[in-house]
């Protein structure tokens, strides 16, 4: 189901294993204490998540190191310890796997496989990572299998704090899938979890590779290194198949210097195509579709989900029936069009490459006669600010592309965190042209209320950054917030009446 908490482990099965085993696979450099007879029935790497016979993994973290709670974990009931290095006579006579400096969080993904008995063989697993689209790719990937007749489920950003959840999450996540007889899986894998060796052991049947644009430096510091970070899941260890976008220029590299079969797309392969604001439609090999999500990104979302299930095997006949049943994404270019005419796009965009396909997709409606009962032409309002704690140097590139293809702007607060709101505001506002006319507001509720204010009949406002998210985050505390419910609070108070004509916004079914 889509509302459902798949990292729930509560929802799990029990499961034990030999801890001779997990040595077995994991090779450690070293066996400190006796494992003969010991068991493991979770791998931890919290020591207040620790539950008795769980197999704790010292991990060594940005802010804090796993080796120093190891004694909270003991005392937990922790069975055994992963570590990199000795833990003495801390925890007693406690056995302890000692492995490699550095290799802790792989050796941990390692034992949460063979804990829960590689569940990703028993069913058909695509890994996609990209800057942007791992989440739509998914749900269309979905859609596809479901109408080939296939029990799917999705693991990315719209189920947990994570885009990909750490090893032992996502392995117990697979296992109850499996119990459950789920037979294809799509699962979004971020830069970081390839860095931090979540998805290792795993080897998927397919990785999809969408785009690369400027995000995460504050993490990889460089693109060359963001993009060898991506570049990891497709080598034969991690996947079998790439699905590679060759309109991307990082794309094209991993095509030019493949290792693993590959197979690639193009927006070339939609032919005849004609590109709405809630809807597009196109040929894809002599058969007509019609997507029901607007925008041309998301048909090259489409054309990655359609190369990726043919090169599993799943007919074209099937593919079409995906791609015309998919459902629209949360938080994703989900459009709402009021009585007067105005239309609200709400998008999770939060890089510069993000922005300007959201933003080049409502300049192409605003120009459309007969959207929103206008005439085309209609001005192009974007309501955006950018997270706190995160890649600074997006914010002024961002400010420039929203310069570039918005007729006004209006900047507020995404999820500040412990930064001051005005302080990022005026990092993004260094990259705006003093042309565009700026509101700054750092209340996003009352700078939201104002662009829906300002807008008229044929208009566009996009309220990006945030999308699906439900919460706005600051220094030491969260607050609900939802940008989807603030657009319908702002449209029934703005505009008579409040209905709307057309909404592709709300919940998802079961």
């Amino acid at each position: 189901m889509y509302a459902r908490d798949v990292t729930d482990p509560a929802t799990a099965e029990s499961y034990v294993v030999e801890l001779a085993r997990i040595a077995a696979r994991i090779s450690p450099l070293a066996e400190v204490g006796d494992s003969a007879g010991v068991v493991v029935t979770d791998v931890a790497f919290d020591h207040r998540e620790v539950r008795p016979g769980a197999l704790f993994c010292c991990i060594v973290g940005e802010h804090h190191d796993g080796h120093d709670f190891a004694v909270q974990a003991a005392r937990a009931g922790a069975s055994a310890f992963i570590c990199e290095h000795s833990l003495g006579a801390d925890v007693g006579s406690l056995p302890q796997l000692v492995v490699a400096p550095g290799t802790g969080r792989s050796a941990m993904a390692q034992a949460a496989c063979e804990l829960f008995g590689d569940p990703s063989t028993a069913m058909t697993t695509i890994g996609i990572t990209g800057t942007n689209g791992k989440t739509t790719t998914s749900y269309i990937l979905r859609s596809i299998f479901e109408c080939a007749g296939m029990s799917a489920r999705v693991v990315g950003t719209l189920d947990g704090a994570r885009t990909t959840p750490e090893a032992p999450v996502l392995q117990r996540t697979l296992a109850g899938f499996r119990s459950s007889a789920v037979e294809a899986c799509a699962i979004e894998v971020s830069s970081h979890a390839l860095d931090m060796h979540r998805v290792d052991a795993m080897c998927f049947d397919a990785a999809v590779f969408t785009n690369l644009s400027q995000d995460h430096l504050d993490y990889h510091e460089t693109m060359e290194a963001y993009f060898q970070a991506k570049a990891v899941l497709f080598e034969p260890e991690l996947a079998r198949l790439a699905v590679v976008n060759a309109d991307d220029r990082y794309g094209r590299r991993l095509i030019d210097n493949a290792v693993i079969p590959t197979v690639s797309f193009s927006i070339s392969d939609a032919h005849d195509l004609r590109v709405g604001l809630d809807a597009s439609t196109f040929q894809l090999g002599g058969v007509q579709v019609r997507l029901p999500l607007g925008g041309r990104f998301n048909v090259v979302n489409a054309l990655g989900a359609a190369a990726t299930a043919r090169a599993l095997g799943i007919s074209v006949a099937e593919i079409v029936e995906g791609l015309e049943a998919v459902l629209p994404v949360p938080g994703r270019f989900e459009v709402q069009v009021a009585e007067n005419g105005v239309t609200a796009v709400v998008d999770f965009a939060h890089t510069p490459n993000g922005l300007e396909e959201v933003l080049r997709a409502a300049r192409e409606a605003a120009r459309l006669p007969g959207v929103a009962g206008s005439k085309g032409g209609g001005r192009v309002i974007v309501v955006f600010g950018c997270g706190g704690e995160r890649d600074r140097g997006k914010r002024p590139a961002m400010g420039a592309v929203a310069s570039q293809l918005a007729d006004e702007v209006v900047l507020t607060s995404d999820n500040p965190r412990s930064e001051d709101p005005l302080a990022i505001i005026g990092e993004i506002q260094a990259g705006i042209s003093c042309a565009t006319p700026v509101i700054v507001d750092p209340d996003r509720r009352s700078a939201i209320f104002a662009a829906l204010g300002r807008a008229e009949a044929g208009d566009v406002v996009v309220i990006a950054g945030k999308g699906h998210e439900s919460t706005q985050q600051f220094a030491d505390f969260a607050v609900s917030f939802d940008d989807r419910k603030v657009v319908r609070e702002a449209l029934a108070t703005l505009v008579p009446g409040g209905a709307t004509l057309r909404s592709s916004m709300g919940e998802r079914p079961s």
